[in-house]
């Protein structure tokens, strides 16, 4: 029996999703971004040790715009 390979299409072709698709992905991101930092702030010292998170870590991380 005979096997043959596809062609897989190349990696260079850019797909173009439409731009409320992108917005939604953003803001998708952001909301995560917001809720992850919200956890992160109320971690007490114990759980930021066993995450191997410094308290100054913290803090670059909480300064960070929600878009970032």
């Amino acid at each position: 029996m005979e096997r043959t390979l596809k062609q897989l299409p190349s990696q260079d072709t850019q797909v173009s999703h439409p731009l409320w698709l992108r917005a939604y992905a953003a803001f998708c991101g952001w909301q995560r971004n917001r809720q992850t930092r919200r956890q992160l702030a109320s971690l007490d010292s114990r759980q930021l040790a066993d995450a191997g998170i410094t308290e100054a870590q913290r803090q670059a991380e909480l300064a960070k715009p929600f878009w970032r």
